[in-house]
């Protein structure tokens, strides 16, 4: 059984249409392969970058040690992130975009999140907590906020029902020695809301 085969049609039919998308094929190094997790009940929202090279291969978000250190900073474990009636993914870019001739891979394809994300969202009434992690995802989604590393140290300042954060790369290590912040004081909050949104019957307060 699918993730699919437990959401109501109308969903169910968006998500389809989203996974079958092929718009930007022709940019795409390893063709497309969008990768979205949805459901109706879900009342986290991570919106991140794009996937990479292992998610492309698995079709599986946050498959690798990001994933793990997303995961350890929200304070929650694979089997909740990975259920789509509690947490909802839908990054920037649906699919691998290659790599970036700097290094590292390149940003999330523009057409994805204009074209998917508000239709996705209308089904997500549920929704009390969405983290944005990474600088694409803040830009599209905070006004005003100079830098990552403002809108991550000013947290409690962001709009309600929003909480930024920095991508869980391996170049975080880096960021967070140079802002030892992040670990006193961002994740244990961090923590707090997200278990506050998990709970059910519960409601999230800034």
């Amino acid at each position: 059984m699918t993730v699919d085969d437990d959401l109501p049609g109308a969903l169910d039919r968006l998500l389809r249409e989203v996974r079958a998308c092929t718009i930007c094929a022709s940019h795409l190094p390893l063709g497309p392969r969008p990768v979205v997790q949805a459901a109706p009940g879900a009342t986290l929202l991570i919106i991140g970058q794009a996937p990479g090279t292992r998610a492309h291969e698995s079709g599986v978000a946050w498959s690798d040690p990001s994933g793990e250190r997303l995961r350890d900073w929200s304070g929650i474990d694979a089997a909740t992130f990975y259920d789509p009636a509690q947490v909802a993914l839908t990054p920037m870019g649906f699919c691998y975009p290659g790599r970036s001739p700097s290094g590292g891979d390149a940003p999330p394809r523009p057409e994805c999140a204009p074209k998917w994300h508000m239709p996705i969202r209308a089904h997500l009434a549920e929704i009390r907590l969405t983290l944005l992690v990474g600088g694409y995802a803040q830009k599209a989604y905070l006004a005003g906020r100079a830098t990552l590393t403002d809108a991550v140290r000013d947290f409690g300042s962001a709009p309600s029902g929003l909480f930024p954060l920095p991508h869980p790369s391996w170049r975080s290590a880096g960021w967070m020695r140079r802002n030892p912040w992040f670990e006193t004081d961002v994740v244990p909050a961090l923590r707090a809301r997200v278990a506050l949104a998990l709970a059910r019957g519960g409601a999230v307060r800034d």
